[in-house]
């Protein structure tokens, strides 16, 4: 699993060389042991299996049994940067992580248009005894403010800090975007003195808004929208999506209710979990309308 990891590492920095940019740097998000954390876990690794589907003809890494969270900074050619940064948070379910399909992938995108990706690996399964996205929001919160704390070495506004997730990684976004400043975890350094609320959302695919239980009208409610503290919001999914549509509609009229500015992007077919892998199907445009939304909002100058 290591040389799998290692190997997707390599090829990424390669790619960025390539291309002019920075090599990823790597930060642990923790001195020490995660807060919470007691049980130890299996070795990180893929999970992915020989009967696991393809995404646009190929495989995808599940990475699974994460117990030490990080945030890689993937920076843009300096030549095309425009200060803006979004933290990368993938989905699973809050079981694994796509590591490269909704991770390294998206970040070698957002580097192409001039935006520094930071992608945030998060722990995963579910601590027992815990909301399935407690663990997940104190490494989110973490990473947001490391990335924001240091945004003169990154060369990023600290104005012009973004969330982009997917599925899982999607409510972890909306939660991350909905928190008060104040942390679910013991301050650790002055990381956590600054603001971990992202100055925008990207919500691709999102679940877990709207509980499987209910009829698709009724909000999750972890999720708390206010005008004062919920930042603009872009939503893209497909209508045959098995996670449920709803889950979009849902939080959609929850901003629209609460006068948060917010963009929604509808597509009949596609179903879930095909990232940044562009195929015939309407729906993997996405990235384009989202480039036109950050524009559009002055995200992106």
């Amino acid at each position: 699993m290591k040389t799998l990891l290692s190997c997707c590492a390599l090829g990424v920095a390669i790619c960025a060389v390539a291309l002019g940019s920075p090599e990823p740097t790597t930060i642990k998000l923790w001195p020490g042991q995660p807060p919470g954390d007691t049980r130890g876990l299996p070795p990180e690794a893929d999970l992915n299996q020989p009967s696991d589907g393809l995404i646009a003809g190929r495989k995808i890494i599940r990475l699974g049994n994460v117990s030490e969270p990080t945030v890689t900074i993937y920076s843009p050619d300096p030549a095309k940067a425009t200060g803006a940064a979004i933290l990368v948070a993938p989905g699973g379910g809050y079981h694994i992580l796509a590591m490269d399909l909704e991770g390294t992938e998206v970040c070698e995108w957002l580097n192409s248009i001039g935006v520094t990706a930071a992608l945030l690996k998060y722990r995963v399964p579910a601590r027992p005894g815990q909301p399935r996205y407690a663990a997940p929001l104190q490494d989110a919160q973490r990473a947001l403010g490391i990335v924001r704390s240091r945004a003169a070495e990154f060369g990023i506004d600290p104005q012009r800090i973004g969330a982009l997730g997917f599925s899982a990684g999607a409510h972890l976004s909306t939660m991350l975007g909905n928190q008060p400043d104040e942390r679910t975890y013991p301050v650790v350094d002055g990381a956590d003195a600054v603001s971990s609320r992202p100055n925008f959302v990207v919500l691709v695919y999102p679940g877990g808004l709207s509980p499987r239980d209910t009829d698709g009208t009724v909000l999750a409610p972890e999720v708390h929208v206010a005008k004062e503290i919920t930042p603009p919001t872009f939503i893209t999914m497909a209508q045959d999506d098995p996670v449920r549509v709803e889950n979009a509609l849902v939080y959609y009229r929850a901003l629209k209710a609460a006068n948060v500015p917010v963009e929604m992007h509808l597509y009949p077919k596609g179903g879930h979990g095909f990232g940044l892998r562009r195929t015939q199907v309407t729906a993997t445009t996405w990235p384009d309308r989202v480039v036109d939304w950050m524009k559009a909002s002055g995200w992106l100058k």
